[in-house]
């Protein structure tokens, strides 16, 4: 089976009119070869309401995208609500058991991992990172948003740099969502 490593995903919250998820673009097959370069992993949907970035398998996180917007919509917008009811059908539904992604959720007031064997995560701080490149991008958001006044966008965009710079799964070529 071939292995397709994705991403890495940052996403930072300094107050609710500063949140930002960011990701780098590169997909990469097996160890040696990069897929694509400049894969788009953030997004903005529900209206433009909610920030979603996703890490791991392209299509499982793509279809997964697409149910997690649809719980939004059966939950009036209620980002809680709307993970908890994703994960619960992730964790229940046999085929979509064998998906593997991560994916970060945010809108004004929460930020909330979401993972496949069923936990809705609210990280203890304003920031929080998945993927291959993600303790390092954990690493320097915890830094950068500790120790300068930087805006969420920046934080997330530096990150992702010192990421690129440490991890072989990540680039430079970083998408940015915010709210």
């Amino acid at each position: 089976m071939i292995k397709l490593h994705a991403t890495t995903i940052v996403a930072v919250r300094r107050g609710p009119d500063d949140v930002c998820i960011a990701g780098d673009g590169q997909v990469t097959m097996g160890e040696t070869a990069i897929m694509k370069a400049g894969a788009k992993k953030v997004q903005k949907i529900f209206h433009n309401r909610v920030l979603v970035g996703f890490a791991g398998s392209v299509a499982d996180a793509f279809s997964l995208r697409e149910k997690f917007e649809k719980k939004l919509e059966e939950h009036g917008g209620n980002l809680k609500r709307a993970a908890v009811a994703l994960a619960q059908l992730w964790r229940g539904d046999q085929a979509m058991r064998s998906l593997e992604a991560l994916m970060i959720v945010a809108d004004k007031e929460e930020t909330l991992l979401i993972s496949g064997n069923g936990e809705v995560i609210e990280p203890d701080y304003d920031f929080i990172a998945i993927g291959s490149g993600g303790n390092y991008a954990y690493s320097a958001a915890n830094a950068l948003y500790n120790h300068t006044d930087l805006s969420a966008e920046e934080i997330c965009r530096e990150s992702l740099k010192i990421a690129s710079s440490i991890c072989v799964y990540t680039n430079e070529h970083i998408t940015v969502e915010k709210l």
